[in-house]
């Protein structure tokens, strides 16, 4: 050290608090501002515990169970080449075998609207649930002799989200769909273009109709089949039922003249629907609450002068609780009456399905589709969410 330069202390080591100085510490009263993020976080209750305990749980096996279902995938298809193989080799036609005859899809000038703004009123559960009933419908609808335009409408939040990661965007991936943010008064008039836009033919013979026109084929051609060109020709009548299945205090406000080509199905409407229209909007409620939210559908659509209806299911169907059917499961019925022109068979070439869905485990109520078998239509039952009831009919 030269003579110039002053000693430096040594630093003090910290004090250490006495444990009588720390819990006084702790005892002492805080600042004002400053109590609420110093307060212990109130503990949590036994069964919220358990809860976070099976989801946790859940997270942890999600690529285990994906695994599973991609091995069970391989396995069946694998299983099926063999069947089908096996019968070529026996002489079947390979036409038949490989479904390589089955008929086209052919799109008709009607559009069914899901809507799906209805977010704040499900849980996490009914949500998933909700998904499912959607990559149903669509899969239905794209699947059916005669499909219509399908939209989702409100396809945000929490719904969007699922799609995006757990679905793995597979709507970008669909055909004859589209998803619409906006609301379905919105994607209503969106889908009213899209029909517009395309060439509608008319079905001239009951015997032999045109062949089938596939979805966004170069000519965009829509097909005006029997069942809608009759009820073009003879609209059916739209009397008020004489029971009123859920009477609201207020006076039906006046129905708005721009949106008279829209119907918005829900089951407490005061009136029946007899038959599909050409060139018309079916709304179809992406609720699914458990029945807690009644008239929900149908307020929403009063609110905005557009006509309500609900299918004849307590002529064809007896059910359990009230009138109300998942999401696809109207989607299905509607495309069904397309084909048949009879409720009746189409009530009851969705029963069987929807009386299996009904009974679905509970226990597989979170499982999630991948994007490959909602595409396909061929997701396994195990793996898919049982339905709930919606409030859509």
């Amino acid at each position: 050290m030269s003579s110039g330069e002053q000693p430096v202390a040594a630093p003090e080591p910290p004090a250490v608090a006495t444990p009588s100085q720390a819990a006084a510490e702790q005892t002492a009263p805080c600042p004002e501002g400053e109590a609420s993020h110093l307060q212990q976080p109130t503990p949590l209750s036994k069964n919220a515990q358990k809860r976070l305990r099976k989801q946790q749980q859940w997270e942890d096996g999600r690529e285990d169970r994906r695994l599973k279902r991609r091995e069970k995938r391989q396995t069946h298809k694998q299983r099926v080449r063999s069947e089908r193989a096996a019968l070529v080799a026996g002489g079947a036609d390979p036409r038949v075998v490989y479904g390589r005859d089955k008929h086209a899809a052919t799109l008709v000038p009607l559009s069914i609207v899901l809507d799906c703004d209805f977010e704040a009123y499900m849980t996490d559960k009914e949500r998933i649930s909700l998904s499912s009933q959607v990559t149903r419908a669509y899969s239905d609808n794209r699947g059916a002799k005669y499909c219509a335009h399908l939209w989702v409408a409100g396809f945000g939040g929490k719904l969007a989200a699922r799609f995006n990661d757990v679905l793995q965007a597979q709507q970008n991936s669909w055909k004859g769909a589209s998803v619409f943010e906006g609301d379905f008064v919105a994607c209503a008039a969106a889908a009213r273009a899209q029909m517009a836009a395309h060439t509608t033919v008319a079905e001239t013979e009951e015997a032999a109709p045109p062949a089938p026109r596939t979805r966004g084929g170069p000519a965009h051609e829509q097909l005006l089949i029997g069942p809608l060109r009759r009820s073009q020709e003879n609209p059916a009548p739209w009397p008020r039922d004489a029971h009123d299945p859920f009477p609201l205090p207020d006076p039906e406000p006046p129905l708005d003249p721009a949106l008279q080509d829209v119907v918005y199905l829900s089951s407490d409407a005061p009136y029946t629907l007899a038959r599909l229209e050409p060139n018309t909007t079916y709304v179809v409620g992406g609720l699914v609450d458990k029945n807690r939210e009644k008239g929900l559908c149908y307020r929403r659509a009063r609110e905005r002068g557009i006509r309500t209806a609900r299918l004849p299911i307590g002529e064809y169907m007896v059910m359990q609780s009230r009138q109300v059917l998942a999401t696809n499961h109207v989607v299905d019925i509607m495309l069904k009456w397309l084909e048949f022109e009879d409720w009746g068979k189409a009530f009851l070439s969705a029963a069987g399905e929807a009386g299996e869905e009904h009974h679905a485990d509970e226990a597989a109520e979170d499982e999630d589709e991948t994007g490959e078998q909602a595409e396909e239509g061929q997701g396994e039952k195990a793996d898919e969410a049982p339905k709930d009831e919606a409030a859509t009919a």
